[in-house]
């Protein structure tokens, strides 16, 4: 009772620490007044602004922006995806594995393989996840398994991000090095290179598609990057009408080289960038701004590395070497034999485009010569046919001739070596004895004699 009363006889006390209820606390701030003439004005006003505002498609960008988590640091974590765990690589992919975690100790290390990609994307896409049936289903679908492997590397970029790598990448600088010192990591979202840089050949019916893109067998993101599940969504609208085209469900759908390229590849990942940019900078951002680029550039928190960054030693795209300043992986192509499933284009003559590299005169010659080809009669089609037939299998002959010759001289070197060898291990005979001198060896016949006699 006495705190109580002393606590209530100050009424200065009272006045300035006694809280108030929420009525009396409105009903001690000043109201100000707004004339029924200005609010008849005011409503209407703020009315046309946001129709304005909407119109002017500001409204779809800025909400994403809101919404976008944004991160100081990219996780610590080195993301791979395999047919098996890492305790049953073969040599050369535990060998290129290796390197990333040596250079990398601070950074953590998985893979996820055939066996447990499925319950990941359940975990993180299903109802205790994001909640996307849609995505878990048409995972689960899939059966094609370079279009799921390019589907895993995004979902996972998305949901935890880090640095993403495939198996036949070897590390030769640390990720350190991968957002060079003129750039805050604060600043970077997302971390790429290019990978193809040929834009004059962006009208060639084949090679067109292909010629400029982002390289996405080696990349870093922060997570939850809204690029990365829009081009989840690109992919399965693309799957969808893929299926539809061919009237199959989507497990049994047939792609060649070039639509995996564009549907989920290199061109799908290069596209989704550029209009991530695009949305980010509200201006179009087109590939002509990284064409031919000597350093890296930093496009609305997208980080574009050099060629030679993460695709030295192509051969093409000025991509430098794997010795260069700037080279920070290198791609051994071991695990690239996807094609076989889903093969190039391939003319009955002349073969694949692909194989000139890039270099335009030699695009140019298959070019004419494809063209020629069509307008030739049937008959001289096939006359050329057998012929190239002929001469392919006696290249053939002639290539298994040389092949046995450079074996049998090899294996007659071989075994000259190993007697050669043989020959130098032997000891030495030992050495003969000595000629006697000519008056010590009469002096011993000499004596020989009486001993005979007697």
């Amino acid at each position: 009772m006495g705190r109580t009363a002393s606590r209530t006889s100050d009424p200065e006390k009272t006045r300035l620490g006694s809280p108030k209820s929420p009525k009396d606390f409105l009903a001690s701030v000043p109201q100000i007044g707004v004339p029924k003439q200005l609010q008849r004005i005011l409503l209407p006003v703020c009315a046309a602004l946001l129709f304005l505002f909407f119109l002017s498609g500001n409204i779809p960008s800025a909400v994403p922006k809101l919404l976008e988590h944004k991160q100081p640091q990219f996780p610590r974590k080195i993301w791979q995806t395999w047919k098996v765990d890492p305790m049953r690589f073969e040599e050369r992919d535990h060998n290129t594995a290796q390197t990333w975690i040596t250079k990398n100790p601070e950074y953590r290390y998985e893979v996820l393989t055939d066996q447990n990609d499925m319950a990941y994307v359940e975990t993180h896409f299903g109802p205790q996840g994001l909640n996307r049936p849609d995505i878990v289903f048409m995972y689960r679908e899939l059966s094609a398994r370079i279009i799921k492997a390019d589907l895993l590397r995004y979902m996972i970029m998305y949901v935890e991000g880090g640095l993403y790598t495939d198996i036949d990448v070897e590390a030769l600088k640390s990720a350190d090095h991968f957002i060079p010192t003129r750039w805050q990591e604060k600043d970077v979202d997302f971390v790429i290179g290019v990978e193809i840089d040929q834009p004059e050949f962006k009208d060639h019916p084949i090679l067109g598609s292909k010629c400029m893109s982002f390289c996405q067998w080696t990349f870093m993101s922060k997570p939850r990057q809204p690029v990365m599940l829009k081009l989840i969504e690109n992919i399965m609208m693309w799957l969808r009408n893929v299926a539809l085209e061919q009237n199959k469900p989507i497990s049994q759908i047939e792609l060649d080289f070039d639509q995996v390229i564009s549907g989920t590849g290199p061109s799908a990942f290069t596209n989704a960038v550029l209009s991530e940019m695009s949305r980010r900078t509200g201006r179009e951002v087109k590939w002509d701004e990284f064409h031919d680029i000597n350093e890296s550039k930093l496009t609305g928190g997208i980080l574009v590395l050099t060629v030679e960054a993460f695709a030295a030693g192509q051969g093409h795209s000025n991509s430098g070497t794997h010795d260069g300043r700037q080279a920070l992986v290198r791609h051994h192509y071991h695990a690239s034999g996807w094609p076989t499933a889903h093969p190039r284009f391939s003319h009955p003559l002349y073969g694949e485009v692909e194989r000139c590299n890039w270099v335009a005169e030699c695009v140019q010659a298959w070019d004419e010569n494809t063209a020629l080809y069509a307008q030739l009669p049937d008959e001289e089609k096939m006359k050329m046919l057998e012929d190239a037939r002929v001469e392919a299998e006696k290249a053939q002959q002639e290539a298994e001739e040389a092949q046995r010759a450079a074996e049998e001289e090899a294996a007659a070197k071989e075994r000259a070596e190993k007697e050669a060898a043989e020959k130098a291990a032997r000891p030495p005979p030992p050495p003969a004895p000595a000629a006697q001198e000519p008056v010590a060896a009469a002096a011993a016949a000499a004596a020989e004699k009486p001993a005979e006699a007697a």
